[in-house]
């Protein structure tokens, strides 16, 4: 097993890739992390600007992360 620490949380990998193995205490680690970041990632809105003829498009925001676990995992 190899054991890496997310966040709060020691998590226990096997290495072939059969499953993940954490405690109790842990799993409620992370559900918390996890609805803390839904949470604060809720979809803000900026005002529209004023398009005008002269305006460059602007640069691409990268991957969103759809869940916290993702961004531990991915």
């Amino acid at each position: 097993m190899d054991e890496k620490t997310l966040g709060e949380a020691t998590v226990s990998q096997c290495p072939e890739g059969h499953g993940v193995f954490l405690s109790r205490a842990d799993l409620g680690v992370l559900v918390e992390a996890e609805n803390d970041w839904h949470r604060n990632a809720g979809q803000h809105t900026a005002p529209l600007p004023r398009i005008t003829a002269d305006m460059t498009a602007p640069p691409s925001t990268g991957k969103v992360s759809r869940a916290w676990v993702e961004t531990l995992f991915g």
